[in-house]
């Protein structure tokens, strides 16, 4: 396996792509040898799909496309970050009883903890902002031995 590994996909802030960039992403972990039927793989696919429909949601129309990357690093730990041109970066929103969205973020660093990975969001050249991922990369490593990234 490559020392590092990476894909990258942009797609037009539509709802359409939240799907897409779903699929995209379910792929190229396939490739790097990841179980579609992993815990990993179901994680990075709920929480690319939380990702990706926030950065159509919540850009008001102000980001155009979205970007997915995907990169493994020397087959330890897998970082997936969504790119998008709106300075607003995400908040924590008070998680109402009723409230029918505002859960992502909410979900997105659960499961990003639950598999011993942490969540950052670092600022684009543009003025917005990439929200990352990294997980440890769980093929080959004994789940015993597989560090935190």
């Amino acid at each position: 396996m490559a020392d590092h590994q990476e894909a990258s996909v942009t797609l037009p802030s539509d709802p359409a792509s939240v799907a897409t960039a779903r699929r995209y992403v379910a792929d190229v972990l396939l490739e790097w040898g990841l179980a579609d039927d992993a815990d990993t793989a179901d994680s990075v696919r709920l929480i690319v799909s939380e990702l990706a429909t926030n950065a159509v949601q919540h850009t008001f129309g102000q980001s155009p496309t979205f970007t997915v990357d995907v990169r493994l690093e020397r087959g330890e730990c897998l970082r997936v970050g969504v790119t998008d041109s709106h300075p607003r970066w995400p908040r924590r929103l008070p998680a109402a009883v009723q409230q029918d969205n505002g859960r992502g973020m909410v979900i997105i660093r659960w499961l990003t903890a639950e598999a011993g990975g942490r969540l950052s969001v670092s600022p684009t050249e543009d003025g917005g902002k990439t929200v990352w991922i990294a997980l440890p990369w769980p093929v080959g490593a004994p789940a015993r031995t597989a560090g935190t990234c």
